[in-house]
């Protein structure tokens, strides 16, 4: 499936919001979603099915100084 994830193009082999976090090897709870403009939150990610085309934002937090 294509989607758009940070403004790239990418072709993943995911169903849903939570597979894809993983697949980003983000930590589930440093990291906010976003979908076609919709925050979901991290209960709704296993369920949250993904289709063709969305657009994602995933921005996680780091530490640092």
């Amino acid at each position: 499936m294509k989607l758009l994830v940070n403004g790239e193009q990418s072709s993943v082999d995911v169903k849903t919001l939570y597979e894809l976090v993983e697949q980003y090897k983000i930590n589930q709870q440093l990291v906010v979603t976003e979908v076609d403009g919709l925050i979901i939150g991290q209960e709704e990610r296993t369920q949250f099915e993904l289709k063709e085309g969305m657009k994602i934002e995933l921005v996680h937090f780091v530490g640092g100084g």
